[in-house]
């Protein structure tokens, strides 16, 4: 079955900079594009980013856009999220997902915790 598991959130400071992974298994990652999403503490899902299934083709939320880059091994299943520029409102569990055909996030990670404080 399909399995995304994240990695790499932890405490950091503002100002730092910190990637996360996802690895993926259960299906043919080279084919499918991936999201990667957050919650805030006490708010709603907030899209961030994703990545067509060879890389081509990158897209990015405004409030990251500049500061996040995201990325893919597929040789490694593997989804990346680089994130630079941190600072508070970044404090949130992040999420990795697998989108279907028409772009639905079909299965989701468990999600690893960023907090961003001093």
């Amino acid at each position: 079955q399909v399995q995304l598991v994240e990695s790499g959130g932890g405490l950091v400071q503002p100002g730092s900079s910190l990637t996360l992974s996802c690895s993926a298994s259960g299906f043919t990652f080279r084919d499918s594009s991936m999201s990667w999403v957050r919650q805030a503490p006490g708010k709603g899902l907030e899209w961030l980013s994703d990545i067509s299934n060879l890389g081509s083709r990158t897209y990015y939320s405004d409030s990251v856009k500049g500061r996040f880059t995201i990325s893919r091994d597929n040789a490694k299943n593997t989804l990346y999220l680089h994130m630079a520029s941190l600072n508070s409102n970044d404090t949130a569990v992040y999420y990795c997902a697998k989108e279907d055909a028409g772009s639905v996030m079909e299965y989701w990670g468990e999600g690893t915790v960023i907090t961003v404080s001093s």
